[in-house]
């Protein structure tokens, strides 16, 4: 007659000890504890399935109570009467969790980064710090920790109006092609399945796109200021032409600039309401390149009431298309550069390269700025940080006209 298995108890659980090889206790069957050398209580239960011996591990003690694994032995003798074999079962369900646990950890960042690290050996030194410098900025704090695989067409279509928002369109349509080929990567690598930025050609505005040309690369920038600097136009017209870059408005407003408005003290130009779009008085702080270029002027033009004169009378502005035809002159067609492209010139690479505080560069464009209660922002909201600004983006031209390649600024505003 076999011997009857007592079955365990708590108590029992609870204070069975070390010994100096394995040993198990049983509470029948099938289940038992395997209890090491080391003090490891393990839970165990032995069951055959089509004819061969197998062993279901379980959890260890305390973190399963005896009570838990009669509980889990049952449902495995359950599984076992129909059929179906219980670690078969335990094994799938830890490959699932396994990979949701893959899923998890493949966040877009993670993703991101190794498409980077792939690319970056092929890419030159500026084109690293663009493309890291933008991911950073504008992509991972908004879609950086999420899964990539969650990652739907509407978020990416919500990034990108985001930035196309603060009016740099080159850099929102640069972001949404940098997605795109991260998608790709992570495609290929079958950890998403599909690209959701697959014909995304028409999500940025194509008016504003190609609203107003304007040249938004520092290196080609380089050029057009030296361009600016050599241009053997009028005095006027050429004085003209060096401020357009350094003071954010908009042509008509520079044409218009009346000697009254300029206080060389304070070294800001105050346009009354009325000449502008908005028709709200606007402070301009000039920079001492402005200065420079004003008291040059002076002599010449200071007598009469415009500061840039018509060629042919005092009494009226310069002509509307005397820096539209500079520029043609100098060799920039109108799918280059306009006289307005100067303003997202400024935009652009002070908010992408320079990473100036949007609603400071939007509140010296003139734009419609309001703070977090939405109240417009009076005109001398943040001039001391305009200020700044406005020196800084003289200072970083020069830069760019003295040499070649880029000058790397620190983020001062």
């Amino acid at each position: 007659m076999p011997k009857r298995i007592m079955p365990l108890t708590d108590l029992k659980v609870k204070n069975a000890k070390p010994k100096e090889k394995n040993y198990k206790l049983s509470d029948g069957a099938g289940l038992y504890m395997l209890i090491t050398p080391s003090g490891g209580k393990l839970w165990r239960f032995d069951y055959s399935f089509d004819g061969k011996r197998k062993t279901l591990f379980l959890k260890s003690y305390p973190e399963k109570s005896l009570s838990d694994v009669r509980k889990d032995r049952e449902d495995a003798r359950s599984l076992l009467a129909n059929g179906i074999d219980p670690g078969a079962i335990i094994k799938e369900q830890k490959s699932q969790v396994q990979l949701q646990s893959e899923h998890d950890a493949n966040t877009f960042e993670k993703v991101a980064r190794e498409w980077f690290s792939k690319n970056e050996p092929v890419w030159s030194d500026s084109h690293i710090k663009t493309i890291k410098s933008r991911l950073e900025r504008d992509v991972y704090p908004i879609i950086g920790n999420r899964p990539i695989a969650e990652i739907t067409r509407g978020e990416i279509i919500a990034l990108v109006h985001r930035v196309e928002a603060r009016g740099v369109i080159e850099t929102a349509d640069r972001i949404k092609i940098y997605c795109g080929q991260i998608f790709r990567y992570a495609l290929n690598l079958e950890l998403i399945p599909h690209n959701p930025v697959t014909d995304m050609r028409d999500v940025i505005s194509k008016r504003i796109a190609g609203h107003h040309a304007a040249i938004t690369d520092p290196k080609k920038l380089a050029g057009l200021m030296r361009a600016i600097d050599d241009f053997d136009g009028s005095f006027v017209v050429t004085c003209a032409l060096k401020i357009a870059p350094l003071v954010f408005v908009r042509p008509g407003e520079l044409r218009h600039m009346e000697w009254s408005e300029i206080d060389f003290d304070t070294e800001q130009w105050n346009i009354p309401a009325e000449k502008m779009k908005m028709k709200v008085n606007h402070l301009v702080p000039l920079s001492k390149q402005v200065i420079a270029v004003l008291k040059e002027l002076h002599p010449l033009t200071g007598s009469g009431k415009y500061a840039f004169p018509n060629g042919r009378t005092t009494d009226r502005p310069m002509s509307e298309v005397a820096l539209l035809a500079a520029l043609r002159r100098m060799g920039y067609s109108k799918e280059e550069m306009t006289p307005h492209g100067f303003r997202a010139t400024a935009r652009t690479i002070l908010d992408e390269v320079l990473q100036v505080r949007p609603d400071f560069i939007e509140h010296q464009l003139a734009h419609a700025v309001k703070d977090p209660n939405g109240r417009a922002y009076n005109r001398t909201a943040h001039l001391d940080e305009r200020k700044k600004m406005m020196q800084r983006w003289a200072d970083y031209l020069d830069g760019l006209k003295a040499v070649a390649k880029v000058i790397p600024l620190r983020k001062t505003v």
